[in-house]
């Protein structure tokens, strides 16, 4: 039962904080979209294929992992 109200009590704190967040992932999102040239919309993007939500993620991924060994070398 703890576990349940704890798990509960994260989402609830996360949903406060991560207004910003969220709004910086969305924008992250559409920029990778933008560069592998899929055209996402907010809110409702149901009727892209797999193939171009796999695009969007991967572009997604390529970039934080860029960043990520960008960052390392510069320590």
């Amino acid at each position: 039962m703890a576990k349940k109200s704890q798990a509960k009590q994260s989402r609830t704190t996360n949903s406060r904080s991560g207004k910003g967040a969220k709004a910086a992932l969305d924008q992250f999102k559409m920029e990778a979209a933008s560069e592998v040239g899929v055209d996402l919309s907010k809110g409702d993007n149901g009727s892209i294929t797999s193939r171009q939500a796999g695009s969007v993620g991967g572009q997604m991924v390529k970039k934080m992992v860029e960043k990520y060994r960008k960052d390392m070398n510069s320590k």
